[in-house]
Formats: C-alpha cells, structure tokens, sequence
C-alpha cells in the first residue's frame, strides 16, 4: 500500500474508479520474466479522448499504445500491491471495499460513471397536452460485481456524496446494476461531477446535461414538432446538505417531532420522513 500511499488523493480516486471500470490489472503467468503486475485499459477510436484525458493525470506511468488502442503501464510495484485488492484467488474481479475509504472525491464517481455508465432518458408523450416529458436517470453497468459488493458501494455513494443509487435487476454478469431512480438524485450526481468532467468535452453528451437536453429536444422535435418538451426539474428537489443532516439527527435525539423538524428546516413533512428513514437505514 505504500506505492497506492504515495499517489496524490486525485490520482487514488481515478485510479480506483478505473480498475473498477474498463481497466484491469495484469496477471503474472508462470514462468514469465516480470516481477510485478501492470495495468491495461482497452478502448475503441471513439473514446481515445477521454482516454487521452484521463492519462493527462498520470503523465509519469500510464500512456497510450494507438496501434493496440489501450492504456498501459510498465510492470510496477503498485500495480503488484493492489492486484489482491481487485482480484479474488480464482482470478474473478471485486470491490476493493478496504480502498473505498479514499474514494471520497467526485472524481472517482467521474470516471466510474464515464467508464461504465450511461444516461438514460425516459419518455411520455401526451398527445392532447401535445407534450413531451423526459427523466433522466444515472446507469452504472456494475453487474460484474456480486449483489452484496454493490450493496456496499451504494452505502458508499450516499454516505459520502449523498446521491441514493438503487439496485436493479439485470440478465447478465452478475444480475445487478445501480441506477438512480429520483430525478433529484440524477440532477445531483451530474452537478457533483460537473468540476471533473467539464474538461471532458468527448465525453459531454452523458455528462452535460444542457447538451444532452439539446440532442434529445432536435430528435423528439423532428418527430413532433407541435410539441412542448418539459424535463423533470432539480430546481423542485433541494439536496440535503451535510449540516442539514447533521441537524436532523440532533433534533430527533433531543424529542423533537418530524413535524416541527419539517418546521424548523423549512422543509415538507414527508420530505424529512424520507430523509429520517435514509439516515436510519444507511447510518449516514
């Protein structure tokens, strides 16, 4: 852990993320000559920016091969060290749950997300209002991992960024993705990672929503063109700020009723019912 010490916490964050995501740690075969593991990330001509971006992180140790179109490094002692980490014994990828503790920074759900996520759009027509109605919703395409690893990585996600991702089911992998299912929750983790990936131009049409908004307003315009497009607003779901939290919890320990917390925090009766019950569950 040494090496994985010395990084700086921006560089643990995309790291970690990474691993997790489309890279992967090298196995070291019988009888071959290196010391110590490496890493590789494969990637298609479509994504070379974003991978041109992330590296620009790690200039002293990860570069591009264009002719193989991957991320590398050379055989390092930190790659060595965190191979038990992400790896089982049978060679099987895994949360590394004891290195969660460093990834507190957006930039690990940044490049978590740009690796293995998506933003999905659903949609209702109404035709007699002759109107559109989009929600977006965050994918993480994690179904590699086991239904308990992803358990813990939600807690991890909430507890320290406070965006409540659900489990749902899927055919393949390991039958579980995270997604997030309120729009509050979606418009959070976008403006969390903002910071991140506003340097990202490539990767904008899942990380930008003003531009996403436009390419999803010309498609659905082209087939309706009559029609008013309205998107579930973030402006109607305040987030919880880490203070409001912290109040909450002081007040239930001193008797105060969920009512005349609601009052106190000038917020509504269910909304602090929702939250008590989060705070409850996840230990937050």
């Amino acid at each position: 852990m040494k090496d994985f010490l010395q990084l700086t916490p921006i560089q643990q964050n995309i790291l970690v993320a990474s691993i997790m995501g489309d890279g992967e740690i090298t196995k070291i075969y019988r009888n071959s000559r290196r010391k110590n593991h490496s890493y590789r990330e494969h990637f298609g001509i479509q994504q070379e920016e974003y991978r041109k971006w992330k590296i620009s992180f790690f200039n002293e140790f990860l570069y591009i091969t264009p002719k193989s179109q991957c991320v590398r490094s050379r055989s390092m002692p930190l790659f060595t060290s965190l191979y038990p980490h992400f790896y089982r014994e049978d060679g099987t990828k895994q949360i590394p749950l004891s290195l969660l503790s460093y990834c507190t920074l957006p930039h690990f759900l940044a490049v978590l997300y740009m690796d293995d996520g998506s933003l999905c759009i659903s949609s209702r027509v109404n035709k007699r209002k002759k109107r559109i109605y989009l929600t977006p919703h965050i994918y993480l395409y994690l179904q590699c991992y086991s239904h308990n690893e992803l358990q813990q990585l939600q807690r991890h996600i909430l507890k320290h960024f406070h965006i409540a991702f659900q489990l749902s089911q899927r055919k393949d992998g390991q039958g579980m993705i995270l997604k997030t299912t309120c729009v509050k929750d979606t418009f959070l983790f976008l403006h969390i990672i903002f910071n991140v990936t506003n340097t990202c131009p490539s990767m904008h049409y899942k990380t930008n929503w003003n531009e996403r908004l436009k390419l999803e307003s010309m498609k659905w315009k082209h087939k309706y063109p009559n029609f008013d497009i309205v998107v579930s607003s973030s402006e109607r779901y305040k987030p919880y700020s880490s203070e409001e939290i912290k109040l909450i919890k002081q007040m239930k320990q001193n008797g105060m009723s969920i009512k005349e917390i609601a009052s106190a925090l000038q917020r509504s009766y269910w909304s602090i019912v929702y939250k008590w019950r989060e705070i409850q569950r996840y230990d937050i």
